[in-house]
This record gives structure tokens, C-alpha cells and sequence, in this order.
């Protein structure tokens, strides 16, 4: 397996993300949208090289079905391109969030199902494959709406990138998610979680922190990606830091040490 980690904790500082997700030893890094206004990809692709990491993949933000499939399309494959062209790896994409909780049909996961085919199927012309990303407040929040999702794409097209604590907060296992999906497991978002109480400000009951604070079965989740002999990428990520006396930096060194000593993962600095 390789590593990366998630820019987005340090929030629009994306160059001081990349200086410092270098800097802690992650091999790779994944970026969110604005990277498409904030860099041109040639720009972006020697930045990347310069700090030896892989862009492993683009948030590509969500896609709605309240919206022309069409346009939705273009807008992904135009990401996709970015992609492809600043040498990144993957696209990943989500559902429109809504109000907590998400309530959700069978009728709207199918339907998405057969966007994500129609988006995946272009990507894959231009060799970057498409990963939904399970995600609180979207259509495949729970275990049972992710998996008429994925029974109704095209597995050819669309994987799963399978983010373990969204999958817990969800009600999933993602020890399970990953043997059941081993062949469409595109990669996976490392992240840990703990329950928290409501406020006005927050989205869900829950806090994001750093891995080994928080109610995720981290070495179950390694255990089973042993099992399934998996050697793609795992991207740390987390979304803000949890508490302000740290910093994105900070944080990340936190996660990089327990991956060491507790998963015995090999990465520079650790």
C-alpha cells in the first residue's frame, strides 16, 4: 500500500499543504476543487514533482440529480481532464448533501447509479477512473443505499472509495465494505471519528479526528485489506483540526506515528 494525506485540513493553504504533507513523509496527497481555479495543471504537475508526491486523486465535488445529467456529466469529465493532464490518478466524486439526515430512496440510488456509469465511462477514455465517495448526508450515507448504488453502476466504470469513518458513522462496517467490494475498492480515505454533541454549528453527531482517537476498528479495517491483498492508495484525511491548540501539521504527524506504531506502516519521518 501507499499513503497519502488530504490537503483539505489546512483549508485553502493548499501550497503550505503540500510543503508540509512533503515535509511529514506522505507519498502522496489529494486535493479539493478549488485546485482547478487556484493552479494550471502544468503549474500544479511540476509543484507536485518538486515535493515527490502523486496527486493521488481530485475531489471532484458532488453530483445532483436535481440537475441536467448532462451538465453534471461535463462538469466531472472537465475535472477528470485536469486531472489527467496535472498526472493525477483518480476522480472522486460524491452526492448533493442535504439537511441531516438524509433520507433517501431506492429510486434516487439507482438513479445516480446510472449517472456515475455515464460519468465513469468518459473518465475511463481518458484513463482516470471514477471513485464515489461514501460520505454522510448523501444517498449512500448507510450500508444498504451504497449498495444499490454500486448494484446499479457499472462496475467497470465506477469503484468505490471506500472512507472508513463516514462508513462507521453510517451504521457500516468498512472491515466488511472491504472484502465485499475487493475487486471495485478504487482507494480508500483513512479517517477516524468519535460521537459528539449536537450543536448549531455542526452538520452531524459527530467529530472528526485524528487516526486512533476515535471509534473506527483501525486494525480490523488493515487486517481485512491484508486479507484482500489490497496495493493501492490509503489517504489520510481529516477535515479540520479537532481541536485549536493544534495545527494541520500537527495533526497529521499525530496520524503518521500511529499508522507507524500501531499498523506498523513504513513512512518517511515516522
Amino acid at each position: 500500500m501507499s499513503f497519502g494525506y488530504t490537503a483539505m485540513t489546512w483549508g485553502e493553504a493548499e501550497r503550505q499543504a503540500i510543503d508540509e504533507i512533503s515535509e511529514i513523509g506522505f507519498a502522496g496527497i489529494q486535493l479539493r476543487a478549488n485546485a482547478l481555479t487556484d493552479f494550471k495543471p502544468a503549474e500544479l504537475k511540476d509543484l507536485l514533482g518538486r515535493h515527490k508526491l502523486t496527486f493521488v486523486a481530485l475531489s471532484s465535488g458532488e453530483v445532483s440529480l436535481d440537475k441536467p445529467a448532462a451538465d453534471e456529466i461535463a462538469k466531472h469529465v472537465a475535472n477528470a481532464r485536469f486531472v489527467k493532464d496535472s498526472g493525477g490518478l483518480y476522480l472522486q466524486v460524491l452526492d448533493q448533501l442535504k439537511a441531516y439526515p438524509r433520507v433517501a430512496t431506492a429510486e434516487e440510488c439507482k438513479q445516480l447509479g446510472k449517472v456515475l456509469t455515464e460519468i465513469g465511462k468518459r473518465t475511463a477514455d481518458m484513463g482516470i477512473p471514477l471513485g464515489y465517495h461514501n460520505h454522510m448526508n448523501t444517498l449512500g450515507e448507510h450500508p444498504e443505499n451504497l449498495d444499490i448504488i454500486l448494484e446499479n453502476s457499472d462496475p467497470k466504470y465506477v469503484k468505490l472509495e471506500l472512507d472508513i469513518a463516514h462508513a462507521v458513522a453510517g451504521g457500516g462496517d468498512p472491515a466488511k465494505t472491504i472484502e465485499r467490494y475487493r475487486d471495485r475498492l478504487l482507494f480508500l480515505h483513512l479517517k477516524d471519528v468519535k460521537d459528539a454533541a449536537m450543536t448549531a454549528q455542526m452538520k452531524y453527531p459527530f467529530q472528526w479526528v485524528e487516526l486512533g482517537r476515535g471509534k473506527v476498528d483501525l486494525p480490523a479495517v488493515f487486517a481485512a485489506l491484508e486479507r484482500i491483498q489490497f496495493h493501492g492508495w490509503a489517504v489520510v484525511e481529516l477535515d479540520r483540526v479537532p481541536d485549536s491548540s493544534r495545527t494541520p501539521k500537527e495533526c497529521a504527524i499525530i496520524s503518521r506515528d500511529y499508522l507507524a506504531q500501531k499498523m506498523g506502516v513504513k513512512i518517511q519521518g515516522s
